[in-house]
């Protein structure tokens, strides 16, 4: 049998059965077993199945993807990024493309601050999009910007994409965030410069408009209050393990545990968001 086949298969039944209403996980689940069964040798398969969940779940270096997922679900819950966000916008002026470029250069602080795509897409889409709408954007420049800046999450460390790969192919987990750094900013630098240009030759797709005077001293204080402590967080994962002074693990359990300690400073810290 032709290796296309296998795949083939595996890929339409996972599909046929998220269109039947299962949750992603439990259809990957199912069609995983089925493949087992049928292309793995049968119980044999399933045995070694069983063997490599255990192996993965056991996995010292995926410790780092539950304290990832933690840092950002605190950031996004104790409104610490809508604030971060504000304080960014004072600075952007009336560049072509501002929403979108800031867009950009948020989705690039929380990607460093998060590690999760998901969450930083959702982040980025439910605070812009709706200003974008009211400011008249046009799709292409409102949906475009939110998506491939929510994706830089899975370059720029802490990627809880890159810690799942390196585990699977066995490197350095501390040597893959490091390599996504330059690749993550790179692109984020690509994203704003397009955006720029674009919406400078086509002001109808972005059109501009007037902003409120912002004082140079408010601007200082919003930066220091709400941005510079989230570049505190960002060291504490990615610094440390660039200098060798702690393993990604021991990085992430720190930037989680900060991320608590800012939110509790900020008084954000509360019982609804500890449930979400």
């Amino acid at each position: 049998m032709e290796w296309w086949v296998p795949l083939l298969l595996l890929i339409g039944g996972a599909v046929v059965v998220m269109l039947l209403g299962l949750p992603v996980g439990i259809s990957f689940l199912f069609t995983n077993l089925l493949g087992t069964l049928f292309f793995m040798g049968g119980l044999s398969g399933l045995k070694l199945l069983i063997l490599n969940l255990e192996e993965g779940l056991t996995s010292f270096g995926l410790l780092t993807v539950p304290m990832f997922i933690l840092m950002g679900e605190v950031m996004f819950h104790s409104k610490m990024a809508l604030r971060a966000i504000d304080a960014l916008d004072y600075w952007i002026g009336k560049i072509p493309g501002r929403l979108g470029l800031l867009a950009v250069v948020s989705g690039t602080i929380f990607a460093a601050t998060s590690g999760s795509t998901l969450a930083n897409t959702s982040m980025l889409g439910s605070l812009l999009i709706p200003e974008m709408e009211r400011r008249g954007y046009k799709k292409v420049m409102t949906i475009g910007p939110i998506i491939g800046c929510g994706a830089l999450a899975m370059l720029i460390p802490p990627s809880i994409l890159a810690v799942i790969l390196a585990t699977l192919i066995e490197v350095s987990v501390g040597a893959m965030l490091i390599g996504g750094i330059l690749p993550g900013l790179l692109l984020a630098s690509l994203y704003a410069l397009y955006i720029v240009l674009r919406s400078w030759l086509q002001p109808e797709i972005a059109p501009p408009y007037d902003l409120p005077s912002i004082p140079l001293a408010k601007k200082i204080k919003e930066t220091v209050i709400y941005v510079l402590p989230l570049g505190f967080i960002i060291f504490l994962v990615v610094g440390i393990i660039f200098l060798g002074v702690a393993t990604p693990s021991e990085a992430a359990a720190m930037g989680a545990v900060g991320s608590i300690i800012l939110s509790s400073f900020y008084g954000e810290m509360n019982r609804q968001v500890l449930t979400k």
